[in-house]
């Protein structure tokens, strides 16, 4: 299996290192990190950022208060499907995506892969088409994804534990070295995707934290992302819960398993 590494996003927010603990100017930078993953079942793509028709038309698919707050750069090239194609491949090539969540800035390229088959948590779908709040109304943006099939949705964790986390085996049409680890808190169907590659595992931890410092400690987080983070929580206790024990596996098992979540831009280039 072979691992591409894609920005499909960028967002440049006011507040510099306040929002991603590096930046010396007034902005700071954060990602949208998501794989493409080279597999004998053809092509899987894990989030996808933003799509073509979110750059095109913004305000149409964006909540005009996320699209200004996050002061979201809106490029062509950096969708998935532009990036898919600059590797030599068109967009009937993906034939899996596999989401951590629906958040605007993972789902925005759904439509870009109408033949791809999208795997979900369950509650996250139902989350999604509840949208309750002012949150929920503005985070999830069914004109994005709304029209697209097949899904594949799955519930309750079946199977044997990965590294002491519930896992969702066996995705359909998926190879088994592909798992969906449930994460709630950032929103109720939250997940990570882990992908066993030569060298070890790979956890794609979507939202469950936004920098790499808090793997360390909760208290590392710069100030602005945090209230950031806090903002968009469905469940701060459970997001903070599943954010430990995300500590506790990158230190137990430093050799076996890399962890990076999807906004942090240092980590994004490390990887």
């Amino acid at each position: 299996m072979k691992i591409h590494h894609l920005n499909c996003g960028t967002f440049c927010p006011v507040g510099g290192r306040l929002m991603d603990g590096r930046s010396h100017g007034a902005h700071g930078r954060l990602v949208c990190h998501c794989l493409l993953l080279e597999t004998d079942r053809g092509l899987v793509l894990v989030d996808t950022g933003l799509g073509l028709e979110d750059v095109r038309a913004p305000f149409l698919r964006l909540s005009r208060l996320y699209a200004n707050m996050l002061r979201i750069q809106l490029e062509e090239r950096a969708t998935a499907l532009r990036q898919v194609e600059s590797l030599g491949f068109a967009a009937r090539d993906v034939q899996h995506i596999v989401l951590t969540h629906l958040d605007f800035d993972h789902a925005g390229g759904i439509a870009d892969f109408p033949q791809a088959r999208v795997h979900l948590l369950a509650q996250e779908a139902r989350c999604a088409e509840a949208r309750r709040g002012f949150v929920g109304q503005r985070r999830y943006r069914p004109v994005q994804w709304g029209s697209h099939n097949p899904w594949q949705l799955y519930g309750p964790p079946d199977g044997e534990p990965w590294f002491g986390f519930d896992a969702v085996r066996s995705l359909d049409g998926l190879p088994p070295e592909i798992l969906m680890i449930p994460l709630p808190g950032h929103t109720d169907g939250h997940a990570g995707i882990a992908v066993d590659t030569r060298d070890g595992w790979l956890l794609l931890a979507g939202d469950a934290y936004f920098h790499q410092d808090e793997l360390a400690s909760e208290h590392r987080c710069p100030p602005g992302l945090r209230a950031y983070q806090r903002l968009m929580e469905m469940d701060g206790p459970t997001r903070l819960a599943n954010q430990a024990r995300l500590r506790a596996l990158a230190a137990e098992r430093a050799g076996e398993v890399s962890i990076v979540c999807s906004h942090d831009a240092a980590e994004f280039a490390q990887a």
